[in-house]
């Protein structure tokens, strides 16, 4: 049975030479058990005509945003609403910078704007147009934004050049779309704890002791694991990002208090995963503010705080999944390894955040899964691919025999 059986899938069809192979998409979405939906830009009209949409979809086609209903609902809401996936196919460099900057200029634009459904993007454009420093940025953007895409790939292109640009075929873009489907519910009936950000130790009322993180790592995470079907209990340093759609994070501020709260959480779940960066000093604070003395240095006496990771994993129970990650300023694999055992771990996370875009307060991260059973780097992703990344790695762990 399709993994698209009962879904709907919004299609977006834009001006390229490529909307010929959107009808084959359409018609192979439509087979596979999908309610699909066109939309088509002015210029995809001039391309393909919208009754031929129509046709293959048995669904009325929307070209403009003016266009009257024959019904009282909003039709770009109401299309955005229904939504299970929006698909852009091709998705044009001129869409492409749209999206990224949030343009809502016509009933297509408008409606990827009002919905809340993933987005899946098939890119066709010259290879110049697709390589433009422009173009990458903003596919950059999108991908930060949880943004899916499929290609471009290389070949021929209708311009006459030869390079990346292509379109992906329709079947591929159909098995993209089947995949996706089939992942949202790989977590389900499994409660996920998930850690994210820093911790800080105060000095005195006004001043702390903390580190880069920023959150963005985790809350991902806890995204990702909520999308494809998991209960999640986020648990949260201070950052300053907005809560994942429908949780409610648990906040804490010292070592410590992570330690506390997740004394208590772990033994409830099946999978913990912990990408805080909890501070490794604490200091007695002073009850008042500290003082400058006049050409004298401030000496503190610093104290290491609790291994959380190692003193959760020593009471980890059979079945349990554990997640932990090293943040090195170097190549220090045999570290995480090392943490992996120590930490009763079953899979480590290793990134150098000296790395370009590896580092805090990016959007994007790279990073090495180690298990017992090896090691796989990725490429540079945004952390929302990478968060899909690791819960593959994951689910693939989770069903090896021990």
């Amino acid at each position: 049975m399709s993994a698209l059986l009962g879904k709907t899938i919004v299609l977006g069809v834009t001006g390229g030479i490529a909307a010929y192979k959107s009808c084959e998409l359409c018609s192979r979405l439509k087979k596979a058990g999908a309610q699909v939906f066109v939309i088509m830009t002015r210029s995809a009209c001039e391309f393909v005509a919208p009754l031929t949409f129509e046709t293959l979809s048995q669904n009325p086609v929307v070209t403009s945003t003016f266009a009257c209903p024959n019904h009282h609902e909003v039709e770009h809401i109401a299309l955005a609403k229904a939504a299970d996936l929006f698909v852009i196919a091709p998705a044009t460099a001129n869409i492409i910078a749209k999206l990224a900057i949030g343009l809502a200029d016509d009933m297509l634009t408008t409606t990827v704007l009002a919905t809340r459904a993933r987005l899946l993007l098939a890119p066709a454009m010259n290879t110049q147009m697709y390589l433009a420093p422009a173009t990458q940025l903003n596919l950059r953007t999108l991908e930060g934004r949880g943004v899916l895409s499929i290609g471009p790939v290389g070949g021929l292109l209708a311009c006459g050049d030869v390079g990346a640009g292509r379109m992906s075929e329709p079947e591929e873009i159909v098995a993209a779309c089947e995949a996706f489907f089939a992942s949202q519910t790989d977590f389900e009936g499994l409660h996920a704890v998930v850690t994210a950000g820093p911790t800080r130790e105060m000095l005195d009322p006004v001043r702390f002791l903390t580190n880069r993180s920023s959150g963005k790592m985790g809350y991902a995470i806890a995204e990702a694991l909520q999308a494809r079907g998991a209960k999640v209990t986020l648990v949260s340093g201070p950052v300053s990002l907005p809560a994942p759609s429908g949780l409610s994070p648990i906040f804490v501020t010292s070592t410590q208090d992570l330690l506390q709260v997740l004394t208590g959480l772990a033994p409830q779940a099946d999978i913990l995963i912990q990408a805080a960066a909890p501070a490794d000093y604490t200091v007695e604070p002073e009850p008042e503010k500290i003082k400058k003395k006049p050409g004298e240095p401030l000496v503190l006496t610093l104290q290491q705080t609790p291994d959380i990771a190692q003193a959760v994993g020593k009471h980890k129970k059979p079945g349990q999944f554990f997640v932990g990650f090293a943040a090195e300023t170097g190549d220090h694999l045999d570290n995480a390894r090392q943490k992996l055992e120590k930490k009763h771990l079953d899979l480590i996370c290793f990134n150098d955040v000296t790395q370009a875009g590896a580092g805090f307060d990016v959007d994007t991260n790279v990073l090495t899964l180690i298990s017992r059973s090896g090691a796989e780097k990725l490429p540079r992703l945004s952390k929302r691919q990478a968060a899909d990344r690791l819960l593959d790695e994951i689910q693939r762990l989770r069903k090896v025999p021990v």
